[in-house]
């Protein structure tokens, strides 16, 4: 394993007029609440181009601090909110390798 802890990949499927909105929830509650808890390392929220998706992936220390973090009744709302227009699809992984360009 090249890296530590644990990466959650999060899945939202939206219709595309609700695109926009579910990042602006993901986007508040990161950064007012789960970018603050011990044990968040990083996360990349993406959007596909067709408009129907919007991902997070998130790298955790460990199983533990995303369960606390999980607890917190402050991001809540943000996501009890994305999910009233958006199908969730949560998946927890572990790092087994990363590539980097190869060199020439």
């Amino acid at each position: 394993m090249d890296q530590p802890g644990i990466v959650l990949i999060n899945v939202f499927t939206v219709d595309p007029a609700n695109q926009q909105r579910v990042v602006d929830l993901l986007t508040r509650a990161t950064e007012d609440f789960v970018a603050h808890a011990p044990g968040f390392l990083s996360s990349t929220l993406h959007r596909s181009t067709d408009g129907t998706k919007v991902t997070m992936v998130a790298q955790w220390r460990s199983v533990e601090d995303y369960e606390a973090m999980r607890r917190d009744p402050g991001p809540r709302p943000f996501l009890e909110e994305a999910l009233t227009i958006a199908r969730f699809d949560p998946g927890m992984y572990e790092v087994i390798r990363t590539f980097h360009p190869a060199e020439s």
